[in-house]
């Protein structure tokens, strides 16, 4: 990213709250905070307005040719699913020169890298922005393959305990998870307690591994966040181009009535 700071057409995008940026961010960087590109807090996993999308991107300078470098805070690896969320966010939106600062912003700090606390000024551009459906999997895309038994392979980037049904998240209806989906925890490419990714060619082995190197995948969570870091993973570091997100996850899918695994009986 030293590199890359104050070259015309790259633009750095700090995810952060507005208090987290204000308190010092990346030369340059324009702040867009993730809930920007996110839903209401009772199905957060939902996609904005692509209106809503086109303003916030015209208003940080974001063209279609822009090279745009995600930013989170990179306070734990979590974070890195906020970043791969926009990042997504962004692709399925028509951008195609994206990347993500690995390790955040607390990782360019330890690196010796500056911050300021100023805005930069950012001349406004005139993007649209447009979601191409085909990159997204919706509900009610993939009720209907469930009930067909023609679901590709369903990729659950949960702790196992959301997973077996042992947990939930507030906004989720019911415990439990898609039906015939497989266990594959985000948490697995990053070194535990660290915020940046394992080498590569660790990741590639992992996504290799579990046998989805090229098979057609929906990644999925509560609400999109980790699922996107799985996503990220296996589609822009593994190459595996058959793969989706299910951005409205669990949450969607619980208050649906739909029909779910590895739900807890009434005693439990």
């Amino acid at each position: 990213l030293a590199t890359l700071l104050g070259q015309p057409g790259v633009r750095v995008l700090d995810i952060r709250a507005d208090k987290d940026y204000a308190g010092g961010h990346i030369p340059g960087a324009v702040n867009t905070p993730y809930g920007k590109y996110r839903g209401p807090q009772d199905n957060p996993g939902a996609l904005p307005a692509e209106a809503a999308l086109s303003a916030l991107l015209q208003a940080a300078g974001v063209d279609r040719d822009t090279h745009v470098v995600v930013v989170h805070g990179g306070t734990d690896h979590t974070d890195f699913g906020a970043a791969a969320r926009v990042y997504w966010t962004l692709k399925v939106g028509g951008l195609s020169r994206l990347s993500i600062l690995d390790g955040g912003t607390k990782a360019w700090k330890a690196a010796g890298g500056a911050l300021e606390t100023t805005a930069p000024t950012v001349t406004p551009t005139h993007f649209s922005y447009h979601y191409d459906h085909e990159q997204i999997v919706s509900t009610q895309e993939l009720a209907a393959a469930v009930q067909a038994g023609a679901t590709p392979l369903l990729l659950d980037a949960r702790p196992k305990s959301f997973f077996g049904g042992e947990a939930r998240t507030d906004a989720a209806a019911r415990y439990g998870t898609l039906p015939g989906a497989t266990s594959f925890d985000n948490a697995q490419f990053f070194p535990k307690g660290g915020t940046t990714l394992k080498p590569a060619s660790e990741l590639k082995a992992l996504v290799a591994q579990a046998g989805i190197g090229d098979a057609p995948a929906v990644s999925f969570c509560n609400t999109g966040h980790w699922a996107a870091t799985n996503w990220f993973v296996m589609s822009e570091i593994a190459g595996n181009t058959a793969v989706k997100l299910y951005p409205e996850s669990m949450v969607d899918w619980s208050l649906s009535g739909l029909p779910m695994e590895n739900q807890p009986s009434r005693f439990t």
